[in-house]
């Protein structure tokens, strides 16, 4: 992959090659704004299919529907305003370049070496963790073993799947987790015939927040969709939050995917400890 810029003195290519990269950011952020946007409509126009098929729906099942409606649309807002502040942010950017004369000086091609494709890699690989440098990064990792997280064990064209696992070690090298599910059986026997180990990227590993410590958990809004272990099940599904909460210990009530009973859409109860950031991107 390569980019071309514009190259000056030695201050001015440095300014320029800057400017780039936060140009490329930006840019890249607009672009998964849109893929976001795509899926809030998708599910918006599923939603109003369903509505139109199906007009002798009771008045608790249309109540609950309208529920999740709302949630997109308050979705598909804050993505807009979104957009709207990356755009605005792109067109500072680039009224910066042309303002120094980037555009006019000679081209300079940039090539990235295999080294900083690795870097980028590594980077992206850590998301899931919270933004400090990349030996914290590492050592946080770390310190997750013996501690259960939410982890996608697999993932094909059409949907990904998450469970609850048990990290049993981190390898700073690889950057790489080796977890175990502990598929619940009968006996003794049964569990260990279920038990399944995994090695898994960073990328696919959300830490869930602390039980003991409701300060360190994410504060979700009514309408936020978010990825949550389904009651009674190691499983996470996308939900949609219900309702505000009153305190950060609160349980979440969220409304499933696909969780349908007699047409209704029930609430379900899930501790706040056992509710995580939607991954960008998830298919179910």
């Amino acid at each position: 992959m390569s980019s071309s810029v514009g190259g000056g003195g030695g201050g001015g290519a440095a300014l320029a090659g800057g400017d780039v990269a936060g140009l490329l950011d930006k840019a890249k952020e607009l672009d998964q704004l849109r893929k976001e946007q795509d899926d809030v409509a998708t599910e918006i126009n599923k939603i109003h299919k369903k509505i139109i098929s199906s007009p002798e729906m009771v008045d608790k099942s249309v109540d609950a529907m309208m529920a999740r409606l709302r949630g997109f649309y308050v979705q598909a807002r804050e993505l807009s305003e979104s957009e709207v502040s990356a755009s605005s942010a792109l067109v500072g950017l680039l009224d910066g370049l042309l303002q120094s004369g980037v555009s006019a000086a000679p081209r300079k091609k940039i090539e990235i070496s295999e080294q900083k494709k690795k870097r980028m890699k590594s980077d992206t690989d850590t998301t899931r963790f919270s933004s400090a440098s990349m030996r914290s990064q590492l050592d946080q990792a770390a310190n997750l073993k013996g501690e259960q997280v939410a982890a996608r064990v697999k993932s094909d064209d059409e949907k990904d799947e998450w469970f609850v696992v048990k990290v049993i070690h981190f390898d700073k090298e690889t950057k790489e987790f080796e977890v175990l599910d502990e598929e619940p059986g009968d006996d003794e026997e049964s569990a260990q015939k279920f038990e399944r180990k995994y090695k898994l990227p960073m990328s696919y590993i959300i830490p869930f927040p602390k039980k003991g410590d409701p300060s360190s958990a994410q504060d979700f809004g009514q309408g936020r969709q978010v990825l949550a272990v389904y009651p009674g099940t190691t499983a996470l599904y996308r939900a949609t939050v219900a309702s505000q909460r009153k305190r950060k210990s609160d349980d979440y009530n969220l409304l499933f995917d696909d969780d349908e009973e007699d047409g209704n859409l029930p609430e379900r109860a899930v501790p706040f400890y056992r509710v995580v950031a939607l991954p960008e991107g998830h298919r179910q």
